[in-house]
């Protein structure tokens, strides 16, 4: 990865524990960078086991979105917060209301949206003690769920990843594996059934694959990801949490792209140039799957749809520049990505030294 003060190696603007005993309210917040802007990031509301889990989590994650957030051409920085306990039972209107304050007492500098256990009726909810909120639902003048985005984004990356390859970004003929058909990737289905991709699925939620079935009947189910990985598939796209790609994922792999809405689906440093020894194209996931907070950021200037997926659409040629750079230089495309994205914050955040007024 790229030295300097924006590598990756760096720390953190600031992490708060929030906490309020009398709703249940356990959560964490992480401002990774405000280089380029107030940090914008998802609020993610998992059962972890422990809070370093927790911690470790929101670190990751919000370093994360630094970096989306830079690639995808935004003037934010990068943030996420995580609120630990099981949505289905301790999520509760005086509980999104506490964390909304929270928020709020950071002046701006933190801004949140949707993520893994919450929705866009809860981000209505925070905004109700906070400004500082994106993902509502578009009767409260948002944009409405942003998943729409975000397989719309993982799908120009994937065409981009296929003509790099094969040399056409047609897809009819290609078999394309998809792990994880939730808010995203069910979406990411149809996309895929509608270009001529014959698709293979797998997910742990029997609804979830009931609910792709009903919709598209040509589809293909396999029982779990390790079948999935291990079947004829050209392109695997993991659309489920983080960590897809290990070592044995790896080995075991016979797609020859992978490109999906999962973040952080690296499960160590190193497990990029694992793919590149073997022949495996990825697509970075922090660039591919920007689609939804390039929508929901759309929402600070007045939500416009036709603005917002215009912008989703120049992914497929920011994913071209991706690997064009990484073969000029000699790197696996995820280095070449995070050194565009470390370039642009370095070159803005020098301008804060030019006085204004």
């Amino acid at each position: 990865m790229t030295e300097g003060v924006f590598g990756r190696e760096g720390g953190h603007e600031q992490v708060v524990y929030c906490q309020d005993p009398h709703t249940g309210l356990k959560a964490i917040i992480a401002v990774h960078s405000t280089a380029l802007g107030p940090a914008l990031g998802g609020t993610r509301f998992y059962p972890y086991a422990s809070e370093e889990d927790a911690l470790h989590d929101v670190l990751a994650l919000s370093m994360g979105m630094s970096y989306k957030n830079a690639l995808a051409g935004l003037d934010l920085g990068g943030g996420k917060a995580v609120i630990i306990g099981d949505p289905a039972t301790t999520k509760s209107e005086a509980l999104l209301r506490a964390y909304g304050r929270f928020i709020d007492s950071l002046g701006g500098r933190y801004i949140t949206a949707c993520d893994v256990g919450t929705y866009v009726t809860d981000m209505d909810v925070v905004a109700r003690e906070t400004p500082h909120v994106t993902g509502r639902s578009r009767d409260d003048g948002g944009a409405g769920d942003s998943s729409v985005l975000t397989s719309y984004g993982v799908f120009q990356g994937l065409l981009a990843s296929v003509e790099h390859v094969w040399g056409s970004p047609e897809l009819t003929g290609r078999r394309v594996g998809v792990s994880g058909v939730g808010k995203v990737g069910h979406l990411l289905v149809g996309h895929l059934v509608e270009a001529g991709a014959e698709v293979v699925v797998t997910d742990v939620s029997e609804a979830a694959i009931e609910r792709v079935r009903a919709a598209h009947p040509s589809v293909e189910v396999v029982d779990d990801t390790a079948a999935l990985v291990a079947s004829d598939i050209d392109v695997y796209s993991p659309c489920a949490l983080g960590g897809a790609l290990d070592d044995a994922t790896v080995q075991a792999l016979r797609a020859k792209v992978v490109c999906g809405a999962a973040n952080n689906q690296l499960e160590h440093p190193g497990v990029e140039k694992l793919l590149e020894e073997r022949g495996i194209l990825f697509a970075p996931d922090y660039l591919v799957n920007s689609g939804g907070v390039i929508m929901v950021s759309d929402e600070l200037r007045g939500f416009d749809f036709a603005r917002a997926r215009r912008k989703v659409d120049a992914l497929y040629e920011t994913t071209k520049k991706v690997f064009a750079l990484a073969e000029e230089e000699g790197v696996p495309p995820v280095t070449a990505a995070d050194r565009l994205a470390e370039r642009r914050m370095a070159e803005v955040s020098r301008l804060r030294s030019i006085l204004t007024r």
